[in-house]
């Protein structure tokens, strides 16, 4: 990556410098528009000394760099930092100020990651961490690294500390940064250990995941053992890890998995224009998110997630978050995220769009895309495997589960407690699944059943392309039942729907399970 710096005039060495964007310093990297500061020089720091007027202990040297962001700013602002040889770890600190903001104006969010050596380029090999705007210090060493960064050596050369100005108030986004490098032996990375792809299972059967959660490898609170605890306790035959923009927790479950649950290894990829999950990619794949809709890389990155192992699934995208509401589009996705946590009027949006969806499908005999719900568990009280995807796969493993996930044979539910058995059969014997095409001719009798349980009280319901055609309330305690009739030529495709009594009136209850369509073929 190449482009026009913008330097500040130099400070006394070890002192402040005030980096401000000037207009020759933006350019554009072929994704999101960045800017490069001046670099920081560790040029004549001295090994095993506290480094002229920098600062610090015995064996070290630091630098302090501030400066203000303006409204505009670009997406990423890069420092680069010379550094020498001799260095033992990277040490960084950072904080920036609030504003006083009229109601309705963002306030300022700034993140900030690392690139080494080998450069910021897109997708390139430069990555060495991110954490956001969870912590406000992250260190790198050989031997170990912040939760979010990947450990290894701090080889000499430009590395890169990434801010990201999420939000800036109208007043502007003042930072300032730390530099501090430690000398000395460099020590050895360990080699990771990742989770294995296959769990013992019990065959072709259904098995419940939570394919989306944090630990504090990035924004969440749990350690991954708290995570995998937990997953257990919620009846969860497999997880898949989705920290953001790192894949620093790849290495984190050793120990943690079992004959009764498979870890899967992902990412959620975090862009300003919506999340995606890399869902099951190879363990130690890095997918970037340094890009909007209008760059037009993200086909280009939803293919490296594929080439990895790997499902692409847009997250929660109609999440009022700033930058959560997904403007990619849907034709690069394998599933699509509808139930994201408690049940919101956000999901119920997505759960009517990729509806709406299914009709095309139905009338064109083509490729749909299947719906899932993850969790997205932070902290507590988060519920790990609230919802969770039921998929019908031939073995706990990988391949199998993504195979389920895929081919749409899966329900949602809002935990164990909850399920469901949803078939179609035609008056001529034929009968399909959930995620299956029933070919039947259009005036024949087709025979449409769920079984419940877990849900007493509730009310099942089952969905068309016109839309809601039947419902039945749920017996009170126990298991329950609902059956229907249609044909061919009247219902494109139908799917399940059990859920809660409305909270508002007029309006529908929450989801308590739903279920992928069955496709009637004429």
């Amino acid at each position: 990556m190449t482009g026009s710096e913008d330097r500040a005039q130099d400070a006394p060495q070890g002192g402040a410098h005030d980096r401000t964007i000037g207009r020759r310093g933006l350019f554009v990297t072929g994704a999101a528009t960045a800017l490069t500061l001046g670099t920081v020089s560790f040029a004549n720091a001295a090994p095993g000394g506290s480094g002229s007027g920098g600062g610090g202990g015995p064996g070290e040297t630091t630098r302090v760099v501030s400066g203000t962001l303006p409204p505009g700013a670009p997406d990423f602002v890069y420092l680069p930092v010379e550094v020498p040889r001799g260095v033992r770890e990277l040490a960084v600190s950072y904080a920036y100020e609030k504003a006083t903001v009229p109601a309705g104006t963002q306030n300022n969010a700034l993140d900030i990651g690392v690139f080494d050596e080998r450069g910021t380029e897109l997708g390139g090999r430069g990555f060495r961490g991110w954490s956001g705007g969870a912590r406000t210090e992250f260190f790198i060493r050989a031997d170990a690294a912040t939760p979010g960064y990947i450990p290894g050596p701090v080889r000499a050369g430009t590395w890169h500390i990434a801010l990201g100005p999420y939000t800036v108030a109208p007043q502007g986004l003042p930072y300032t940064v730390t530099i501090t490098l430690k000398y000395g032996e460099r020590g050895s990375t360990p080699a990771p250990v990742y989770p294995p792809t296959r769990a013992k299972g019990r065959g072709r059967a259904w098995y419940r995941g939570d394919c989306h959660l944090h630990s504090w490898y990035s924004d969440g609170k749990r350690t991954p053992a708290e995570i995998a605890a937990l997953a257990r306790a919620a009846g969860l035959d497999f997880i898949n890890t989705s920290e953001h923009n790192t894949h620093s927790s790849h290495s984190a479950w050793e120990g943690l998995w079992g004959d009764d649950l498979l870890i899967l290894t992902g990412e959620e990829i975090t862009t300003r224009n919506g999340h995606v999950l890399a869902l099951g990619t190879d363990p130690g794949t890095f997918v970037d998110w340094r890009y909007r809709a209008r760059d037009n890389r993200f086909g280009h990155f939803a293919r490296e997630i594929r080439r990895a192992g790997g499902l692409v699934v847009p997250a929660h995208p109609h999440a009022t978050c700033v930058g959560c509401n997904w403007k990619f589009g849907f034709g690069e996705a394998d599933a699509v995220e509808v139930w994201n946590g408690p049940y919101t009027p956000d999901d119920e949006v997505s759960l009517q769009e990729w509806d709406n969806t299914l009709a095309a499908a139905g009338r064109s005999g083509g490729r749909w895309t299947p719906a899932m719900g993850n969790s997205d568990a932070h902290r507590d009280p988060d519920r790990i495997g609230g919802p969770q995807t039921v998929v019908l796969a031939d073995e706990l493993s990988r391949d199998a589960i993504q195979a389920g996930l895929k081919a749409g044979r899966s329900y949602v539910a809002e935990s164990s407690a909850v399920s469901l058995a949803f078939t179609v059969s035609g008056g001529r014997g034929g009968h399909a699944g959930i995620g299956e095409r029933l070919r039947v001719a259009r005036d024949e009798p087709v025979t449409v059943r769920l079984d419940v349980t877990g849900a007493p009280g509730c009310t099942a319901a089952f969905v068309t392309d016109q839309g809601t055609l039947f419902t039945t309330v749920l017996p009170g305690v126990g298991a329950g039942s609902a059956e229907w009739r249609t044909t061919g030529s009247y219902a494109t495709y139908v799917r399940a729907e059990v859920r809660h009594a409305p909270l508002v009136p007029g309006l529908p209850g929450p989801l308590t399970a739903f279920t992928n369509p069955v496709f009637l073929d004429t």
